[in-house]
């Protein structure tokens, strides 16, 4: 079981849907798929990394909703510069590289940007 954290701490995370609308594997990567995501008005349109290249296919991502934090700091990613602006959640049954992540699968459509609570 890993550390608590207060409700406080959880409210500071800005968790919200959104649609990819691009999911492409850059040149230099072996592991990590760059993510093209319309995260609503307020926010717009981000980019953001993960690392799952291993166990699906930008076609997988491309027109899904997913949830995101959107509030993280953004983080270097690859030799180009290129810069990841929020982290895709998932839940995996096992950390470690072998066995894949499960994406969510949201039972309607909802807006882009919309909150997760």
């Amino acid at each position: 079981m890993s550390d608590k954290i207060s409700i406080t701490d959880f409210q500071k995370l800005d968790i919200r849907i959104g649609t990819v609308i691009k999911a492409e594997v850059p040149e230099w990567s072996h592991w990590v798929m760059k993510l093209t995501v319309e995260l609503g008005k307020e926010i717009g349109k981000r980019t953001i990394f993960s690392g799952i290249m291993k166990f699906y296919k930008p076609s997988d991502l491309e027109g899904k909703q997913f949830p995101f934090i959107v509030n993280l700091g953004p983080k270097k990613i690859g030799p180009e510069g290129d810069m990841s602006e929020g982290m895709m959640l998932m839940a995996v049954e096992k950390d470690d590289e072998e066995t894949p992540p499960i994406l969510f699968n949201l039972q309607e459509s909802v807006p882009n940007g919309a909150k997760v609570r």
